[in-house]
């Protein structure tokens, strides 16, 4: 998909239109699609600024927008399609353009369409037989697509370009296979427990290639837990995060190279919805704008010390 949305831009400013000024726009389209979601819900200038700042320079979302090399931009392109199929639902509704954007996101993450019962739950209403079938539609010309590319290249419909990859199987972190339940533990380290580097010379601290855990680069992610439980929307919204994730870390070796968790912008615009519902339910509180402060801090941190001073180790 990121090949895809290059072609207006290579088309009008030539070869030399570089990658990562896609990845650029689309870090910044993701910031203007969370205030809108933010604004829609809670009606609040300073609240869409809250979250416009959060997810473009309070998570990894900017540190993978600013560098923009191929699996980066992936990313950033579902993250940005997916919040987009998230806004159209909370917004219009209209499920062609929806399944438009889900479709889209597939080509980019596959597994960002486990996130689809999700958008059934907000198209459920009295029209739900005519909502489902143009939200299949929408979606379905990107599936075939796929289907043919994959036919093209491999002689089956399947995606299986990792499994061809020469001598795969003799790499450590895929000594149980390329899926394997025993990979979730290594996942579960690195998004919760990883911290930096330390060392007793300058510059003493650096960003680990294997990551770093998601309460450091976004602190302000934990009132997702503040979000409603007994709303079905709550639940639906995290039944998204929870199946992206599992898909995730079934597979061997947890995304590195990478600052922060990187699989974890997979399921960001669900898990910053659940945020944004947890804050507007108590309000915008002084602390969370010194937890937004210090997600910004590291980010920042993160961005200067990897892309200009080469600061960062295994």
């Amino acid at each position: 998909m990121p090949a895809i949305l290059s072609f207006p831009f290579v088309y009008f400013f030539g070869k030399n239109f570089e990658q990562q000024y896609l990845a650029h726009i689309l870090g910044a389209g993701i910031i203007i699609l969370t205030m809108a979601i933010s604004y829609k819900l809670k009606k609040s200038y300073p609240l869409a600024i809250f979250f416009g700042i959060m997810i473009g320079f309070g998570s990894i979302v900017w540190y993978l927008s600013a560098t923009g090399s191929v699996w980066y931009l992936g990313q950033v392109s579902a993250a940005f399609l997916t919040t987009a199929a998230l806004y159209e639902s909370l917004n219009k509704r209209r499920s062609f353009l929806i399944g438009i954007f889900l479709g889209s996101a597939f080509l980019s993450r596959l597994h960002t369409i486990l996130s689809l019962p999700l958008f059934l739950y907000l198209l459920a209403n009295k029209d739900w037989f005519k909502k489902y079938f143009y939200l299949g539609l929408g979606i379905l010309p990107f599936v075939l697509f796929n289907f043919y590319y994959n036919f093209i290249r491999f002689g089956t419909v399947l995606d299986k370009g990792y499994f061809l990859i020469p001598g795969i199987y003799s790499e450590p972190w895929f000594s149980k296979g390329m899926l394997n339940i025993a990979y979730i533990p290594e996942h579960l380290k690195i998004l919760f427990l990883k911290l930096p580097n330390f060392f007793n010379h300058p510059p003493y601290i650096q960003p680990s290639w294997y990551g770093l855990a998601i309460w450091i680069t976004t602190p302000v992610f934990i009132f997702a837990f503040w979000s409603p439980i007994k709303e079905n929307l709550t639940k639906m919204l995290w039944l998204a995060v929870i199946l992206i994730f599992i898909l995730v870390a079934l597979r061997g070796g947890t995304g590195w190279t990478q600052f922060g968790y990187r699989y974890a912008v997979d399921f960001y615009p669900f898990l910053t919805l659940l945020t944004i519902k947890g804050i507007e339910k108590v309000g915008l509180k002084k602390y969370h704008w010194i937890l937004l402060f210090i997600g910004v801090v590291v980010n920042l941190w993160g961005v200067i010390w990897i892309n200009k001073f080469g600061w960062v180790s295994f």
